[in-house]
């Protein structure tokens, strides 16, 4: 699973595929975080990996709001939801969740209110749609789990880029959600992400970039991509004191299941 659709123009961004593939990555989900990244994501998902191949992952695309987009108010929040009926309108599966979506009380760069009111709003088209929900939280987490179980958590949600702790990743299983790590597994400092890694289990547990930010290490300070997924496995693995084909077989398998998706 990926963060912003690529900003690469499309010879760019068949080399990112390509080298993907080269890397096993054989499926991807590009993430919408506002109107514009969500169109983005629907033609990765349509183009050039719409089909999959040896060489290039097969995509699959999330439309939503990002918390930092949420001043835009009602305004933001329908356009998104007008952009996602008219795109499952096709019918042909390529749009499987809703999001990324949520609270980020840390940049905040939206209210506050107007973050909880495009969170519920999207909580609720994934339920009116039966789409899988995407969740972006950061120093947010009670008011996130306020307005979950006030809106009810969608029966396949996922957290993405989880960057709390033992307590955090607790109260995601809790509420049935799959959590989904990145490269800050790999980060020195991260410490209480490896724990939470520790606690989760394998069947609720994703792996991603959230490229093109947060390239794990050994290509910190890169911009990130798919094919420096390994990279986030192994970390991983190694946290579990397991071999990454275990967690390369689970996470696909959870994957698989999050966002109803098939190969």
């Amino acid at each position: 699973m990926g963060g912003d659709p690529p900003g690469e123009g499309e010879a760019d961004l068949g080399h990112v595929l390509a080298r993907a593939g080269s890397a096993g990555i054989d499926r991807l989900v590009c993430i919408g975080t506002g109107v514009d990244t969500s169109r983005q994501a629907v033609a990765v998902a349509r183009g050039a990996g719409a089909a999959g191949s040896g060489s290039t992952p097969r995509a699959w695309a999330s439309i939503g709001l990002h918390p930092h987009e949420a001043s835009q108010g009602q305004a933001g929040v329908d356009g998104v939801a007008r952009l996602l009926a008219g795109e499952l309108a096709v019918g042909d599966g390529a749009v499987v969740a809703v999001g990324e979506c949520g609270l980020d009380y840390y940049y905040e760069h939206s209210p506050r209110d107007a973050q909880r009111a495009a969170f519920a709003a999207q909580i609720a088209l994934a339920h009116s749609y039966r789409l899988a929900l995407v969740i972006h939280a950061r120093d947010a987490w009670d008011d996130l789990f306020d307005v979950l179980h006030a809106e009810g958590v969608p029966e396949r949600t996922v957290l993405h880029c989880f960057t709390g702790g033992p307590a955090e990743v607790d109260r995601c299983l809790r509420a049935g959600m799959y959590v989904s790590f990145s490269g800050i597994v790999t980060f020195k400092n991260a410490g209480e992400v490896r724990q939470a890694v520790e606690r989760c289990p394998l069947d609720r547990l994703l792996v991603e970039t959230d490229s093109p930010f947060l390239a794990p290490v050994p290509h910190r300070g890169r911009a990130n991509e798919p094919s420096y997924l390994p990279f986030v496995g192994a970390s991983i693995a190694a946290v579990k004191g397991c071999d990454i084909d275990m967690v390369r077989e689970s996470s696909a398998a959870a994957a698989n299941i999050a966002f109803a998706t098939t190969v």
